[in-house]
């Protein structure tokens, strides 16, 4: 068969060019398609006829079933799937984005569900109409494609469509966790590593430069969770609004937490990114300013920011003398603690 290819913008494409594919998928076609992780081949999932022939190119066994991708939270009822809380935490921590959450729908059947982070995937779906399944798009057992060359030498006269939207971001295939079921399980190692998947909690710190009161609310907090022996459920991460990237702790940061019993010396600054926000549970700001500066960028946020202490700024102490430092510490440190106990009161009883 002639595979027709479509070559589109990967930042804007084209969405006549979206809706001819959507049109082909939904009438019983294959299409290729790019996301984040690796590129897939989408079938409407109420097509036998179409499902026989993706297992057929795929080579994979009738009785591994494919995933379900799907657009938004919505979806979700469609599909009639309720996922827990601490599943509908992780989802959406992690969506749209690199993770297969294995749940259960009404009928306790087991079904693969990803929520792609790429637009022509995006606009793909919506358009669709349909549930649409949508392996990798190579055979069972060989190297996913990540480029659109990729795709051709395995895909091209075997499907209907190739949507190329440039290399994959990642390049490397989605997580995969069964919820199913406490405890949790990654069945699939992928692009999100396992222990941040797992982590009950994920907690960000937030200030000016991320080289004093960040680095230091992390690296408290670290040190209570680690003496609690609850490492496995919490991942603490730290950033700063207008830093620059790969910036160390400054020496007077070093300096007092040395006193805690804490090393950061090899803290390595970030600034804060729609990735790392989405991906936090809480994120706590040292002044008002950066919750402000964080919503406007990403409103979505705005119910999970809360200020360190509640109420009142906490002077950054940069270019400052070491007590100062001290000064600004020991208010960090008490705030942690109450944070650290409101988090885990539940397991210190």
């Amino acid at each position: 068969m002639n595979t027709k290819v479509i070559k589109l913008n990967p930042d804007f494409p084209e969405e006549r060019l979206i809706k001819e594919a959507a049109v082909i998928l939904k009438n019983g076609g294959l299409v290729v398609f790019p996301t984040e992780t690796v590129y897939g081949i989408a079938a409407n999932a109420l097509n036998k006829d179409t499902l026989k022939r993706l297992y057929e190119i795929k080579k994979r066994p009738q009785d591994k079933p494919f995933s379900v991708h799907i657009a938004d939270f919505g979806s979700l009822r469609q599909l009639e799937i309720s996922l827990s809380k601490d599943a509908e935490r992780i989802a959406r921590r992690f969506w749209p984005g690199p993770l297969t959450l294995v749940a259960l729908n009404n009928k306790k059947e087991k079904i693969g569900l990803r929520m792609p982070d790429n637009i022509i995937a995006f606009l793909l779906i919506k358009k669709a109409g349909v549930p649409v399944v949508a392996p990798s798009a190579n055979l069972s057992g060989s190297k996913p494609p990540v480029s659109i060359e990729e795709v051709l030498s395995g895909m091209d006269g075997h499907v209907d469509m190739i949507l190329d939207g440039g290399r994959a971001r990642i390049g490397i295939e989605s997580t995969v966790m069964d919820v199913t079921e406490k405890p949790f399980k990654i069945l699939r190692q992928g692009a999100i590593p396992q222990k941040e998947a797992l982590t009950d909690y994920a907690l960000l710190f937030v200030c000016a430069g991320n080289s004093c009161r960040s680095v230091m609310a992390k690296g408290l907090m670290g040190k209570l969770v680690d003496e609690a022996g609850f490492a496995e459920k919490m991942h603490i991460d730290s950033a700063g609004i207008s830093t620059f990237a790969g910036i160390g702790a400054a020496p007077n940061t070093v300096s007092v937490m040395k006193e805690e019993g804490v090393d950061v010396a090899g803290h390595i600054g970030k600034n804060i990114n729609k990735d790392i926000l989405k991906r936090s549970d809480i994120i706590f700001v040292m002044e008002k300013f950066h919750k402000d500066f964080i919503i406007n960028i990403m409103p979505e946020t705005k119910d999970k920011i809360r200020l360190l202490r509640e109420g009142q700024d906490i002077p950054d102490p940069i270019g400052r003398s070491l007590e100062e430092y001290r000064s600004v510490k020991k208010v960090i440190k008490e705030e942690v603690q109450n944070i650290f106990l409101e988090i885990f009161k539940e397991e210190k009883k």
